[in-house]
């Protein structure tokens, strides 16, 4: 049967305290802070590396799916990207999920219809970097995150139990091409008319097809634009919202669009134990809900989503936030040193990260020569995927490179296994670098020469 082997979750280090940005504008602060994705990061990278911390934990997927309303890009699709980074082959079945907030869900939806038509695994991967307009309540709430969830045939620890989808034409939340951020009705509009009536329609049909009364449930995850509106609808149902209601993370990261619904069931799995009845449900344009049953206990996969809300770094003011943003722009002199030739030539270093290792001495190295740098074995050689992790050999903090964060730590790392990668460092305070540090790799933006998105990996501190 059908069902999640496992999930797994990621959120950026940089935290945004509301108080700051109401501050800003002279408003009234919602409490609490919200995630904030670093200049380097976007929705692709947020979903690569929760995608990334799935790996080996079931067979590998033969089909990937890309949930999010904003994508780095209007026309190229971002899930054959996060193929190529996990070196899935070319035989891999890939397609995005987009301009709807219930596009995790629907995703998820999707790789079950595809298991039953013989696919192995699906990656289900989900990013979201969602831009408020300044001084409103969506700069507020807005917050950025990714979630994976690997779906399986065979060795599932959750089963699905029932699935019920409503579509629904609500214009509610919006944004047109020509539109930098969501529009929607101001007012409670929205939550009366549409999201409470979409939602609480969707988890009674998924309910009635399983015939499973509300307070079986052990775990509820609701969509939660702001702290309310699941209340209201958890009320509705019958439900008991202390008991029942999953932690939303609104105060701790915030609304994270097509993610949310993931991010929390990644959070959800985390704790449950075999038995319970967790219901997941999606809202956007209609809504998604899906009933699932876990059958043993979660394995681990990458840092939990509480340690990583506890690790973080806090934004000394709303200014850094804008420039991250781009809110703030200035004119830049670039040479624009991208090809697309290059990037075709030099993809399986850049993305699923290969270096060479020398047939005759075994030193592994980056990138990878046709002479062996250690013996200068002329015969080529041997390819190898690198390690992710590793130590710091020497940097230098540069105060000269034009970034949104300076200055611009560059490092050379020592992997382990071998191979030395020169590389930029993110998400650390550069009086806090030091030789001999533990690292790891994470995959982030690099820059957008030659006018388009540049990726590569950089190092953080583990």
């Amino acid at each position: 049967m059908p069902g999640i082997v496992a999930a797994a979750a990621c959120i950026p280090r940089y935290r945004l305290p509301r108080e700051l940005i109401a501050r800003e504008w002279g408003g009234q602060a919602a409490g609490g802070e919200k995630a904030v994705a670093n200049h380097d990061e976007d929705s692709l990278t947020l979903a690569v590396n929760a995608a990334l911390a799935l790996e080996g934990a079931g067979e590998r997927p033969d089909a990937v799916f890309f949930a999010t309303t904003t994508s780095p890009y209007t026309e190229k699709q971002g899930a054959a990207t996060i193929a190529a980074v996990l070196d899935l082959p070319g035989a891999t079945r890939t397609a995005d999920f987009t301009d709807t907030l219930r596009a995790g869900t629907s995703a998820l939806l999707a790789g079950l219809d595809a298991l039953a038509g013989g696919a192995r695994g699906v990656l289900v991967a989900a990013g979201e970097c969602r831009l408020g307009e300044p001084d409103s309540i969506a700069e507020q709430s807005y917050g950025d995150a990714g979630a994976a969830v690997l779906l399986g045939g065979g060795a599932e620890r959750v089963q699905v139990v029932a699935t019920h989808s409503i579509a629904d034409e609500f214009l509610g939340t919006w944004r047109t091409r020509e539109q930098e951020f969501p529009r929607s009705f101001p007012g409670a509009f929205e939550a009366r008319y549409g999201y409470g009536r979409v939602l609480g329609e969707a988890v009674q049909g998924v309910l009635a097809k399983a015939r499973v009364p509300p307070q079986d449930l052990a775990t509820v995850i609701l969509p939660t634009p702001n702290l309310r509106a699941p209340q209201a609808v958890a009320k509705a149902l019958g439900l008991d919202a202390k008991r029942q209601l999953q932690e939303s993370f609104w105060t701790t990261v915030g609304d994270t669009g097509a993610a949310q619904p993931l991010l929390a069931l990644a959070a959800a799995l985390e704790r449950a134990k075999p038995g319970d009845l967790i219901l997941v449900a999606g809202y956007g344009d209609g809504a998604d809900a899906l009933l699932l049953q876990v059958t043993a206990p979660a394995a681990a996969a990458g840092p939990s989503v509480w340690r990583q809300i506890e690790v973080k770094r806090t934004l000394p003011s709303y200014g850094r936030y804008a420039r991250f943003r781009g809110l703030v722009r200035r004119e830049t002199v670039t040479s624009d040193p991208s090809s697309a030739v290059v990037m075709f030539r030099d993809r399986k270093e850049l993305l699923p990260l290969y270096g060479g290792r020398c047939p005759k001495c075994g030193t592994v190295q980056f990138p990878k020569h046709r002479v062996c740098i250690e013996c200068a074995y002329p015969g080529g050689l041997e390819e190898v995927k690198l390690a992710r992790r590793g130590r710091l050999f020497t940097f230098t903090n540069d105060y000269l490179f034009e970034s949104p964060d300076p200055p611009t730590s560059h490092a050379v790392i020592d992997l382990d296994g071998g191979g030395r990668l020169y590389c930029q460092l993110t998400d650390c305070e550069p009086e806090r670098v030091e030789i001999d540090m533990p690292l790891e790799l994470v995959f982030r933006r690099i820059h957008e020469g030659g006018g388009f998105n540049n990726y590569f990996w950089k190092a953080r501190p583990t």
